[in-house]
């Protein structure tokens, strides 16, 4: 898993430039089978890939399930506009899907049909960072003018068809078999089954209101509420994004810091003198102060991992040059001493993980590392 990506889908055009207006230095990046992505950073620390799937639940759920096979993100946000159906969420508002319901499933008996509804939950913790967020209200713009929209958390419904009626049969099923769906569109459904095949994937839904699926589609169109409702939603997704990938890297510098556990076991007489995991430089025995972390040895070890991956073909070219460019600075940094010169130091060290995050015990040692710097801090 890439623990510092995440893959953002869009549905509309529209959608898709509200998100990619926030990344930093888009790139192209082709599927073999055609599908074009792009990606790039919000900021420093947060990779992300975006692709564009259509309407629908069908190509939603298989252009998803490429862009996990391709990317291996940390998470799936799926952002863009959808119908509001409850008069207390508004125009341009974000709803936040805490479950996703797909609609359409049903029997057709003698005396009408029959509710088969499918359903996935938000993922505990991908909720909870969305909540966090939404009470936080640090997605915000804090140059905008007014309050701006209101951030709701429930359900949303996903069909095959565009709701534009209150009073249609269709909407009447909607009401009375999903009465707490807070919004309706249609490619909610299809991401989150792709994300639930593969090992429950966190997926976050996250969809601004751009008309109220009651017959006035038409007017709140001609409007803009399209645009204003696509860019909340962006808003809001792009600052999840870079939320759950600090949650995901911290808790991966963790479990790097505290290492393997072990047991040793003595028997009968003997008893159990030195208990260690994995050990880098030298290994000291009794009673004795903290040694302080040699950075600029710490950053030497890491360009020799970072040499020996390329030399067996892990890392190509380009993204060698990258690395060893990182890696310079670094070092170039690390002899500072300063508060100052080990926060460059951090930085540098945080772009080379974002390099190397697929080769998994350069990750390791790599967050090792950066977990100490950040004690030295």
């Amino acid at each position: 898993m890439n623990s510092d990506l995440v893959v953002m889908l869009t549905a509309l055009n529209l959608e898709y430039e509200a998100v990619r207006s926030r990344i930093d230095n888009p790139r192209v990046h082709w599927h073999q089978a055609g599908t074009r992505f792009e990606t790039g950073r919000l900021g420093d620390g947060c990779r992300v890939a975006i692709g564009l799937v259509g309407k629908g639940n069908h190509p939603a759920a298989v252009l998803a399930e490429r862009a996990i096979a391709e990317f291996s993100p940390a998470a799936v946000i799926f952002a863009g506009v959808a119908g509001g159906l409850w008069p207390s969420v508004k125009l341009g508002d974000v709803v936040v899907a805490s479950q996703v319901y797909a609609y359409h499933g049903a029997t057709s008996e003698d005396d009408g049909p029959k509710a088969r509804p499918r359903s996935w939950e938000i993922s505990h913790r991908a909720g909870q960072i969305a909540q966090h967020l939404i009470r936080s209200e640090e997605w915000r713009d804090p140059s905008a003018d007014g309050d701006g929209p209101t951030v709701h958390f429930g359900p949303i419904a996903a069909g095959e068809v565009v709701q534009d009626s209150s009073v249609s049969e269709h909407a009447r099923w909607v009401l009375e078999h999903y009465n707490d769906a807070l919004a309706i569109e249609m490619e909610a459904a299809g991401v989150a089954q792709a994300a639930h095949l593969n090992d429950a994937l966190p997926v976050v839904v996250i969809r601004g209101i751009s008309d109220r699926a009651d017959g006035t589609k038409s007017s709140t169109d001609g409007e803009n509420w399209q645009p204003r409702a696509a860019a909340n939603a962006a808003a809001f997704a792009v600052a999840l994004a870079r939320q759950i990938v600090t949650d995901s890297t911290e808790r991966q510098e963790r479990n790097a810091e505290m290492g393997p556990s072990f047991r040793n076991i003595a028997t009968g007489n003997a008893r159990v003198g030195i208990q260690a995991g994995q050990i880098f430089g030298g290994a000291h025995a009794g009673d004795r102060a903290d040694q302080p972390v040699d950075i600029v040895a710490a950053i030497a070890e890491l360009r020799g991992l970072v040499r020996a991956a390329h030399q067996d073909g892990r890392l190509d070219d380009d993204t060698y040059k990258a690395a060893e460019a990182e890696l310079d600075d670094a070092t170039d940094h690390a002899a500072d001493g300063t508060k100052a010169g080990r926060s460059r130091v951090m930085l540098a060290l945080k772009r080379l993980r974002g390099l190397v995050a697929d080769i998994a015990e350069l990750a390791t040692r790599l967050s090792a590392v950066i977990g100490a710097v950040r004690e030295l801090s």
